[in-house]
C-alpha cells in the first residue's frame, strides 16, 4: 500500500481508516506506523479531518495494535517467537529486542517505540515474560502518546513531505527523535507568534 492509497482510504473510511492502518501494523503493513501517524497529522492541516478525533482515533490505534503483541506474547508464547527467528531479517530485531529487555528491563517498551520493527517485537517479549498487563499498559500507553502526538504533530507540519519524511524516520529511527521534538516546539512557537500579532493587529484597529 501507497502513501496515495492510504490517503484514498482515509478519504473513503475516514478516522476508521487510521485506526485499523495501524492496528494492523502488527501484521507489518508496507507504510511504517510513523507515515501512518504523520498522514493522519497531514490530513487534518489540509482540512479532511478533524483533528482532535483524528489524533485518539491514531492514538487508539497504535496502542491497540502494540497490545495485540503483548496479549499474543503472553498467551502463544515461545512457538510465535522461534517462528520469527526463523526469518532471517526478522531474526537480527528479535535479537535486539532481546539485548533491549535484558539491559532495560520493562522500560525498554519506551525506547522501543522509536525504533521500527523492535516497537511491535518488544510487547510481545514483554507478554511472554508474564508482564503485569497494568505496568504494560502504564509504560505503553503513555510513552505512546507523546509518540503519537510528536509525529502527529510533525506531519501536520510536513504536509507533503510526509513520505520522505516517514522514510528517514524509518531508517534512522531514534537517531531522528529531535526532529519531531524540534517541529512540535517550532510549531508551538509559531501559534503563540500568529495569536500575539493578531491580538496586536486588533488592539491598534480598535485604537
Amino acid at each position: 500500500m501507497t502513501y496515495e492509497a492510504l490517503i484514498t482510504m482515509i478519504g473513503q473510511y475516514g478516522y476508521a481508516a487510521l485506526f485499523f492502518a495501524l492496528w494492523l501494523g502488527i501484521v507489518g503493513m508496507p507504510v511504517p506506523d510513523e507515515g501512518i501517524v504523520m498522514t493522519g497529522g497531514a490530513v487534518t492541516a489540509s482540512g479532511l479531518l478533524l483533528p482532535i478525533p483524528a489524533f485518539l482515533l491514531t492514538y487508539l490505534g497504535v496502542v491497540s495494535g502494540l497490545t495485540l503483541g503483548y496479549v499474543l506474547g503472553r498467551w502463544i508464547g515461545t512457538p510465535a517467537l522461534n517462528r520469527m527467528r526463523r526469518k532471517k531479517k526478522l531474526a537480527l530485531y528479535v535479537d535486539k529486542s532481546e539485548r533491549l529487555v535484558a539491559r532495560y528491563g520493562s522500560y525498554a517498551l519506551a525506547i522501543s517505540y522509536f525504533l521500527p520493527v523492535v516497537r511491535h517485537i518488544i510487547p510481545y517479549l514483554v507478554g511472554l515474560n508474564k508482564m503485569s498487563f497494568r505496568r504494560y499498559a502504564l509504560i505503553s500507553y503513555s510513552t505512546g502518546f507523546v509518540w503519537t502526538l510528536l509525529f502527529f504533530t510533525l506531519g501536520y507540519v510536513a504536509g507533503d513531505h510526509v513520505p520522505q519524511l516517514a522514510l528517514l524516520v524509518h531508517r534512522y529511527g531514534l537517531q531522528l527523535l529531535w526532529l519531531p521534538a524540534i517541529a512540535l516546539i517550532v510549531y508551538i512557537i509559531i501559534r503563540i507568534w500568529k495569536k500575539q500579532r493578531r491580538l496586536l493587529t486588533k488592539g491598534r484597529l480598535d485604537s
